[in-house]
């Protein structure tokens, strides 16, 4: 079995959001290392239960392991959280307490070399979270035309040289396939200018970030995700979410101000003629960032952000 060990981001302050409590039901839609789940059913104990979904077979593995001393408690199943509601259904977790949402890639997706995520390992292209779908890197690389490469740099990656590093995609393909992480970590750094290497993150990061989203479809996912979280929540019940890159954050605030927003009517107006009110509110009064003591302890963390919301009783 792979070794899957991962640090926990925002372990408290999440947790602490969703207000555990005995006989309370919580759906963590991304189980990774078990950290929120362990937390959740540690305190809605004696009777709370914690419904866990995730992609990554590995990761459920782990954590079959890890919460194992939680007996029936917990149920653990293998889906993508943009079939949240299903699974919910399937498992009696309609009108769940709590759901948390912990989006990115984990520690292990990310050291196991051969799962293709990182740029810092020569390893296959795969980049696939569930090892049984069909699409790797690779594919991707291998299939989409100049003009659509550039575009998911752009999009997916905020990269600002994408059409340079996409005609030299396409030329190095030329030559023979993209196949390996090592390959195409060279080609990007060679797009890009010497001036913007030698400063900020690896010059690869934002295209790998990018075919990684590509290929496993995040944003769809959690699109799909959050709408589905806001019906199996309860009223009264919490949505909690930790993003990890500005394209998920902007996502999710926007989702959530939405929900939270009520009367939309001029301020002139003697009543609301709109008719419209919040289906949530602010579970925390601004987003959280992990502490300076977190990022030292573990430096992954230090991009990730968490949102909260309540929703409203009469939503």
């Amino acid at each position: 079995m792979e070794a899957f060990v991962h640090e926990t981001v925002l372990l408290e302050e999440t947790v602490a959001s969703l207000q555990p409590r005995d006989g309370g039901r919580y759906i963590d839609c991304t189980v990774g290392g078990g950290g929120h789940t362990e937390r959740l059913l540690e305190q809605s104990s004696p009777t709370g239960r914690v419904l866990g979904l995730d992609q990554d077979e590995s990761a459920l593995a782990h954590a079959r392991a890890r919460l194992a001393r939680f007996g029936s408690r917990v149920q653990l199943v293998h889906a993508n959280f943009r079939h949240l509601a299903a699974s919910a259904a399937a498992h009696g977790f309609e009108g769940a307490d709590g759901v948390v949402f912990d989006l990115g890639v984990s520690s292990p997706q990310f050291d196991i070399g051969e799962r293709g995520f990182s740029y810092r390992q020569d390893a296959p292209l795969d980049m696939r979270m569930d090892r049984g779908s069909d699409r790797t890197a690779a594919e991707l690389l291998a299939t989409l035309d100049e003009t659509a490469l550039a575009n998911l740099f752009f999009e997916y990656g905020e990269e600002k040289f994408s059409r340079t590093i996409a005609r030299r995609i396409v030329r190095a393909r030329e030559a023979g396939p993209i196949e390996t992480t090592g390959q195409l970590a060279e080609i990007v750094k060679s797009a890009i200018p010497a001036a913007a290497r030698r400063t900020g993150p690896h010059p690869a990061r934002r295209v790998f970030q990018a075919l990684r989203i590509a290929v496993n479809d995040e944003i769809g996912a959690l699109r799909e995700g959050l709408a589905q979280a806001f019906e199996v929540v309860r009223a009264g019940g919490c949505i909690a979410v930790i993003t990890f890159h500005s394209l998920e954050d902007r996502i999710v605030k926007r989702t959530f101000a939405e929900w939270c927003t009520g009367c939309t009517c001029p301020p002139e107006f003697p009543v609301c003629v709109c008719g419209k009110t919040a289906r949530a509110e602010p579970a925390l009064r601004k987003s959280v960032s992990p502490s300076d003591v977190e990022v030292r302890r573990n430096p992954r963390s230090r991009s990730a952000r968490l949102r909260a919301v309540r929703k409203c009783v009469d939503a």
